[in-house]
């Protein structure tokens, strides 16, 4: 089992910046990726970014590509998703997500994930 806890969320203006956090705790030392989602209004959950736990790896969604950056602090047991120049199109519940297991593939597909957090809500206003 993993524990997820995201935080951070908030409401800013359009070209504001958001840093979440996730916290993991539980059987970590198993997560293989630790993949961000989000959940626009009225739409279906959509991929962010992820990485690879164990090597730091990261990976992005177009949309977030130079905008979006993924850390981690391996002492914290925390992934950190910094968001920069925000868009309203960005107002989502984020989520981050566990994959156990030690595949090579990259997660990025809500079915791929075993374990969740309930989530935070970020909001853009325009």
């Amino acid at each position: 089992q993993v524990q997820l806890v995201e935080s951070g969320g908030g409401l800013v203006h359009t070209g504001g910046s958001l840093r979440l956090s996730c916290a993991a705790s539980g059987r970590t030392g198993r997560a293989n990726y630790i993949t961000c989602f989000r959940q626009p209004p009225g739409k279906e959950r959509e991929f962010v970014g992820g990485i690879k736990w164990v090597s730091g790896e990261t990976y992005y969604a177009d949309s977030a590509k130079g905008r979006f950056t993924i850390s981690r602090d391996n002492t914290k047991n925390t992934l950190y998703l910094q968001m920069n120049s925000l868009k309203p199109e960005d107002t989502a519940v984020y989520y981050c997500a566990a994959t156990m297991g030690a595949g090579y593939v990259p997660v990025s597909v809500v079915t791929e994930c075993t374990f969740w957090g309930q989530g935070t809500q970020g909001t853009v206003s325009s």
